[in-house]
């Protein structure tokens, strides 16, 4: 394996290829997700639609009640699949990501654009379209998303170091670094990326997710498949051909996968998994100043 900085852990059925860790950097260490943080989101959607407290279907004013007329069609689907037209992060230059608002003011800024295209008639990443969906978690469930979170996915996964927005006083969170190897500040993961990037994880906790996600231990049939295959295709996306529920799936190595990446400021991450011969990925780094290439070695060298 070519040398990473962060933590890397690579399994093989139950053989671990992989286990590395630079820096002094240890096995309990708390990294963002960034947009890894997706498929908690999707998660918690699907078992709330498990257990028919909502439908898939919904419109997103069944739940926020008055919308915009362009918001009105827009449905739960279309937001954890990328189709809603809802744009991501860079149409919003308005939002500074790492300041705090309350969600009102955030919500009054998406309303002001309409979706940038006709729902569900192609595919645009979107991370507000998530905080959306975290939104109307929290309001299905009845308590904050973060809370939703610990009670129905962390702590049934076994996830125990794993958990959504500010760190608190928490120990082994890793500081995030910019491209330039200085320190930056954290985005705001109570508000603005909640659902979209407000997860920390360590390479462990992330595997043992995987794991409890191919197993079907939280998600029952159909909604573990629909989460982990096309719902959508994406077009030119590195690595992928669809997008299912908070994963990206496609073909590497001839062979079958779902995996996602993520970048907040001052982290990189990464998870992927070949089901067919029980591979599964896993890069969690606090540091933006990783070369596209080199990650694209080591990515070959997990999967070769």
């Amino acid at each position: 394996m070519p040398h990473v900085r962060g933590a890397l852990l690579v399994k093989r059925g139950d053989t671990v290829v992989a286990d590395v860790a630079a820096d002094g950097c240890p096995a309990s260490t708390r990294f963002q997700l960034a947009s890894v943080s997706k498929q908690f989101t999707a998660a918690a959607i699907l078992l709330l639609a498990q257990r028919r407290a909502l439908d898939l279907e919904d419109r997103i004013g069944h739940w926020f009640g008055t919308s915009p007329p362009g918001w009105r069609d827009l449905t739960l689907h279309q937001l954890l699949t990328h189709t809603s037209g809802i744009g991501h992060w860079s149409d919003y230059p308005e939002i500074d990501l790492a300041r705090r608002v309350a969600w009102d003011e955030l919500r009054a800024v998406f309303h002001r654009r309409s979706p940038l295209f006709t729902p569900g008639a192609r595919w645009l990443y979107s991370s507000p379209a998530y905080v959306l969906l975290a939104q109307v978690a929290q309001r299905v469930a009845d308590r904050p998303y973060a809370q939703l979170l610990a009670d129905e996915i962390f702590t049934p996964a076994g996830l125990d170091r794993t958990f959504a927005g500010s760190p608190g006083g928490r120990d082994d969170v890793a500081p995030g670094h910019g491209p330039d190897g200085r320190p930056v500040p954290s985005w705001d993961l109570d508000v603005v990326s909640m659902g979209a990037g407000d997860v920390w994880s360590t390479t462990g906790d992330v595997l043992a997710w995987l794991d409890a996600l191919r197993s079907g231990r939280l998600l029952d049939e159909p909604y573990r498949t629909l989460m982990l295959t096309s719902r959508a295709p994406t077009g030119r996306e590195p690595r992928a051909d669809g997008y299912g529920y908070g994963w990206f799936t496609g073909t590497i190595a001839g062979e079958p996968w779902f995996h996602h990446s993520g970048q907040n400021a001052g982290f990189l991450s990464f998870a992927g998994c070949l089901p067919a011969s029980h591979r599964r990925i896993v890069f969690l780094t606090n540091t933006e100043a990783v070369d596209p290439a080199a990650f694209d070695t080591l990515l070959a060298a997990a999967v070769g």
